[in-house]
C-alpha cells in the first residue's frame, strides 16, 4: 500500500525533472516530424461528400482506421520526438459499396482533453504520460487505441469518440503495449510490454476472448528495453530484448523520448512457452540490431521457430526526434530447436517498413509478404507497395504514383476461405504535391493493375503509424 501511495509521487517528480531539462535546450524550429506529410492537422472534421473514383467493393462494410502522432502544441519543435504527439485516429465508413463518412478525432486522454478544454475521460490511469498513438484495433466487442511504454488501452465508440480508458473489460491496471496479436485459432491476445518506471522487467500479458486479463508472466531483463513487437507461433511467443534502452544521459539532454541505442547492451530473442513462466524463456543470441515490426511467426517441422522481421542496423543512434536513416533488411529469422544463435536470411534489402499479411494464418507456415518503401533520407519520395513471396522469393510491387506516399497497407480477404492473395489491399495515401490525402483500393491477386477504388478525403492525412479494418 504504502508502494502505492508513492508511486503517484515519483511520477511528478520524474515529470518535473523531465521539464526543466526539456527547458535548457535552445528553441529550434528544424523537425523534420513537424513538417510536410508528417505536419500535424488543428481540426477534428466530419464529411459525408467523399469523391470516389472506380467501383468500393460491396463486401467491404466496416471501417478503414489509421492512427498516429498529432501534436496540439510543440512548445519547441528541437525536443519533440515523432513518437510522443497526442494521438489522432482517423476512419472512413464504407457500406455497401458506398463511402459513408469520413472522420478523424483526437484520442481523449489527460494530456489532450485539458489542452481542448475538454472534460477527461472515466477509467484509470496507468504511467507517466497517458498518450495513446500507436494502433488500433477490436477485440472483445470493442475498439481500442493502444500505445507502449504504460499508458492504458483507450475504448473508441464506433464513430472514434473515446469512452474510456481501461484495460480492455479487465479490472486490472498495468502495463501494456500496441502490437498484441491475435490466435485466431484460440480468439486470444498475446502481447509482450514494458513500463517505463520498471526497467528491470518486461511483461507477458495475454486477454482472453471476453477482455480479460487471465495470464501474467513478469521477465527479468536489464538496462529497460524498449519492446516496440513481438510474435506468437502455436506454441511459443518470442521476445525481442535489442538494444534500445531507456537512456537518462538523454532525458538528461531534455529527450521527451528517452530511449536510445545502447551499444552495451546485448541483442537477443527469447522463446517463452505458452504456458510457460521466466525460467522457462529460451535465449538466442544475434548481432546488435533493432526490430520495430514482426510479420508473422510459425513452428517448423523441425523443431525450430521461424520468424519474419523488419531489421534496423542500428536506431536512436544520435536524433532525439525520431528514426535516423540505416540501413533496413526485410529477414527470415530461425531458431534452431538447438544452439543459442539466430540464423538469419535476407528476404530483402530495400528500405522498407510495416509488414502485414493474410491474418487468417497467423501462426502458420504463410506465402505474401506486404510492406511499405521508407526512405527517411528523402521524405519527399514515393513510397511503392511491395510483396514479397517467400516461397518463390519473387517481389512485385505497386506504384501509387508521383509524389506519393502509402501508410501501412492492411489485407482483407474477400471471404473466409479464400486464396492467401484473394482480396483487397487498403492503405492511406498522401499526395505531396497536392498536399492531400485518400484512402486506395487495390485487388490484391492483381497487384501492379490499376485501383479498385480511390476515395478522395476532406482533408490530409498525416503520415502516422497503424491501421486496421474494424469489420462489423
Amino acid at each position: 500500500m504504502r508502494a502505492m501511495a508513492i508511486a503517484p509521487l515519483m511520477d511528478q517528480v520524474f515529470q518535473w525533472f523531465s521539464e526543466q531539462a526539456q527547458k535548457r535546450v535552445p528553441v529550434s524550429g528544424n523537425n523534420p516530424y513537424l513538417k510536410g506529410a508528417y505536419a500535424p492537422v488543428d481540426v477534428e472534421t466530419t464529411s459525408t461528400s467523399l469523391k470516389v473514383q472506380g467501383q468500393i467493393p460491396e463486401q467491404l462494410n466496416g471501417v478503414f482506421t489509421r492512427i498516429g502522432p498529432n501534436p496540439i502544441s510543440v512548445p519547441n519543435p528541437a525536443t519533440h520526438h515523432w513518437f510522443i504527439g497526442e494521438g489522432m485516429v482517423h476512419g472512413l465508413r464504407l457500406e455497401n459499396g458506398k463511402a459513408v463518412w469520413y472522420r478523424n478525432r483526437w484520442i481523449g486522454t489527460n494530456n489532450t482533453n485539458r489542452q481542448l478544454n475538454r472534460p477527461l475521460a472515466p477509467g484509470k490511469r496507468h504511467g507517466i504520460n497517458d498518450t495513446v498513438n500507436t494502433n488500433i484495433i477490436r477485440h472483445g466487442g470493442s475498439n481500442w487505441a493502444m500505445v507502449e511504454a504504460g499508458a492504458l488501452p483507450v475504448e473508441l465508440d464506433d464513430e472514434l469518440e473515446t469512452l474510456q480508458h481501461s484495460l480492455f473489460n479487465s479490472n486490472a491496471v498495468g502495463c501494456f503495449t500496441a502490437h498484441p496479436h491475435l490466435d485466431p485459432l484460440t480468439g486470444e491476445l498475446h502481447a509482450i510490454c514494458y513500463d517505463a518506471k520498471q526497467p528491470f522487467r518486461i511483461f507477458y500479458h495475454v486477454i482472453d476472448q471476453q477482455g480479460q486479463l487471465s495470464r501474467r508472466v513478469s521477465i527479468p531483463v536489464k538496462h529497460g528495453p524498449m519492446v516496440h513487437d513481438c510474435a506468437i507461433t502455436t506454441s511459443q511467443t518470442i521476445l525481442l530484448d535489442l538494444p534500445v534502452t531507456f537512456s537518462m544521459r538523454s532525458l538528461i539532454k531534455g529527450a521527451r523520448f528517452p530511449y536510445q541505442w545502447n551499444k552495451r547492451h546485448r541483442a537477443r530473442v527469447g522463446l517463452l512457452p505458452r504456458l510457460g513462466n521466466r525460467q522457462d524463456v529460451r535465449w538466442f543470441h544475434l548481432d546488435p540490431c533493432y526490430v520495430f515490426h514482426t510479420c508473422n511467426a510459425f513452428d517448423a517441422n523441425d523443431g525450430s521457430v521461424v520468424v519474419d522481421v523488419v531489421v534496423h542496423q542500428r536506431m536512436f543512434d544520435n536524433s532525439i526526434q525520431g528514426p535516423e536513416p540505416q540501413q533496413v533488411t526485410l529477414e527470415r529469422w530461425t531458431l534452431p530447436p538447438d544452439g543459442d544463435q539466430v540464423q538469419r536470411k535476407v528476404i530483402s534489402s530495400l528500405s522498407q517498413e510495416f509488414p502485414r499479411f493474410d491474418e487468417r494464418l497467423a501462426t502458420r507456415a504463410y506465402r505474401y509478404i506486404y510492406t511499405v518503401g521508407v526512405e527517411l533520407s528523402k521524405q519527399d519520395s514515393p513510397q511503392p507497395l511491395y510483396r514479397h513471396d517467400v516461397e518463390s522469393g519473387a517481389r512485385i510491387h505497386h506504384d501509387y504514383g508521383p509524389q506519393k506516399i502509402s501508410g501501412e497497407v492492411i489485407f482483407i480477404p474477400r471471404s473466409d476461405q479464400g486464396r492467401e492473395d484473394d482480396g483487397w489491399l487498403l492503405s492511406y495515401v498522401y499526395d505531396l504535391a497536392n498536399n492531400s490525402s485518400e484512402v486506395v483500393i487495390l485487388n490484391a491477386d492483381d497487384l501492379d493493375g490499376e485501383p479498385q477504388a480511390i476515395i478522395k478525403l476532406p482533408v490530409r492525412v498525416p503520415l502516422g503509424f497503424h491501421g486496421n479494418w474494424l469489420a462489423d
